[in-house]
């Protein structure tokens, strides 16, 4: 039982601070008992002379899902003086994974096409070295970690969690991980990322990660990270200028086999100005109404569909909204929200806020413990899951989240 307990809750911090405090490092412990000691041992020295020296630590059990956009290309990718730095970056790691520019670090705003050449290296590589990839946005490998310390996971064993985690992420040969900035402030997981990192650039295999800034502007981030996230190539995204904006339009209105007027692709890319996504927005919306209605594309068309997006855009709800509404329905000071307060008449609408968070504003947990005073993202997980089930289980709380949902949802 001793043995279990240890070696599930602390091989990790062992193996982390022999590695701070020694000349060599290590990469795994074996824990047995003393009664075990001979047998095991001499078994050990069994595999040890009969193993291959280059067979991998993690051995594949099934093919895994890559989770890529097969849409997101090389070829679909519109290259301009914003991005062509990022681009050959990309391309260069697509030809060689895993020895140059390793790791690749890509930062920008959101929707510059970060996700979209990301995508398009594993992609390539996909289809051209036959190799192993796996692309995950950072919620995705915080919610796979937060499995290791759930209770009832696969088939009730953490052994064999832990074990289905490693292989996930250390069983490939290109991990992809998107809005890697999230991970600041996730002290247990950013623990387990080092080391997966470290097993993965020691192995030779390729890591690409994307955040909304350089590693060494990523708060609460561990400096040892912030280091590794350096070794390699960190290239920027910058606004897409007018010219690549409009070839952007045209790149897209080609693919869809639709012809525009260019007048109208110009005034698309003028008006619109701060990113790709909003300009690709604002086209499918154009392209959806003709297609719907068989009419024609006319500049009165355009001037709503630009409307409309530039109206969702003012209305998108943030953290720090939806903290000033729940604040003034339980008459709460808004400060208290982000403070170290524990009394119930605090904690509970605080609770109810990061649950709307999730909910109504589709933030990730990292990001919300962020804006509610650098909290865990373990601690926002636990009050999103204690509202979910007091909601099925309380009229009240019920009836509470409704009523402040319709305010928030009703702002405009």
């Amino acid at each position: 039982l001793y043995k279990t307990h240890i070696e599930q809750n602390y091989k990790e911090i062992i193996i982390d601070n022999f590695n701070n405090n020694s000349s060599f490092k290590i990469n795994d412990i074996i824990f047995i008992l003393k009664e075990n000691l001979n047998e095991i041992l001499d078994k050990e020295k069994e595999n040890t002379e009969t193993k291959d020296v280059t067979e991998d630590v993690y051995k594949p059990k099934k093919a895994i899902n890559s989770n890529l956009n097969k849409n997101y290309t090389f070829d679909t990718f519109v290259v301009g003086e914003s991005n062509k730095f990022a681009q050959a970056a990309a391309l260069a790691v697509a030809e060689n994974p895993g020895k140059m520019y390793n790791p690749l670090f890509i930062y920008g705003n959101s929707g510059l096409g970060k996700t979209h050449l990301m995508h398009a290296i594993g992609n390539y590589i996909e289809e051209k070295h036959k190799k192993r990839v796996l692309y995950v946005t950072c919620d995705q490998f915080l919610e796979d970690f937060m499995g290791l310390s759930r209770k009832n996971n696969v088939n009730n064993n953490n052994l064999d969690y832990m074990e289905f985690f490693k292989s996930k992420y250390r069983d490939i040969d290109v991990l992809i991980i998107d809005d890697i900035q999230f991970l600041g402030g996730a002290t247990a997981s950013q623990q387990e990322f080092f080391h997966t990192f470290n097993t993965l650039h020691q192995n030779g295999k390729q890591i690409i990660l994307s955040s909304d800034k350089p590693p060494r502007d990523i708060a609460l981030l561990e400096d040892r990270l912030k280091s590794r996230f350096e070794w390699g190539l960190i290239a920027d995204i910058s606004m897409p200028d007018y010219e690549m904006r409009l070839a952007i339009l045209r790149k897209k209105t080609q693919m869809e086999g639709i012809l525009i007027d260019d007048d109208i692709l110009s005034l698309i890319a003028t008006r619109i100005d701060s990113n790709i996504r909003e300009l690709e927005g604002v086209l499918n919306k154009i392209l959806a109404y003709t297609s719907l209605t068989h009419s024609p594309i006319t500049i009165e068309v355009v001037e709503k569909a630009i409307n409309d997006v530039t109206l969702q855009k003012e209305n998108i709800i943030s953290a720090d909204y939806i903290q000033d509404v729940v604040s003034n329905y339980f008459k709460i000071d808004k400060r208290d929200m982000v403070s170290a307060k524990k009394s119930n008449d605090i904690a509970y609408p605080r609770q109810i806020a990061m649950y709307l968070c999730r909910t109504v504003g589709q933030m990730s947990f990292p990001r919300i413990g962020n804006d509610f005073g650098g909290r865990d993202h373990t601690t926002v997980m636990h009050a999103y899951k204690k509202i979910e089930k007091e909601i099925k289980e309380n009229t009240n709380t019920k009836l509470i989240v409704e009523s402040v949902k319709t305010i928030i949802t009703n702002k405009k």
